[in-house]
């Protein structure tokens, strides 16, 4: 069984820079030893050549809150089930 291979993120960047320069991913993946089509994978998700590969898309501030709020509720209906569930054991007791 083969073992899978982890690129870091300092390898992404260099081998998307490396296929812009080239002006062709095949011949990139080529010169790395890997398959194109996780280049271009990390091409796409790679907006321009100084950011990193896997960069999380910046959230405006009422995204960030609206995260934030999706959060306490999902902690808080959590909450609610094992009060209910701890209500409903001592009940039958």
């Amino acid at each position: 069984m083969k073992k899978r291979r982890v690129f870091d993120l300092a390898f992404k960047q260099m081998a998307v820079e490396l296929s812009h320069a080239k002006g062709s991913v095949q011949e990139a993946a080529r010169e790395l030893g890997i398959d194109s089509s996780r280049i271009t994978k990390w091409r796409q998700s790679h907006k321009s050549p100084g950011q990193s590969a896997t960069a999380a898309p910046e959230l405006s501030e009422d995204q960030k809150l609206i995260k934030r709020l999706q959060k306490e509720l999902k902690d808080a209906q959590l909450e609610r089930d094992i009060l209910k569930s701890l209500y409903s054991a001592s009940a039958v007791e």
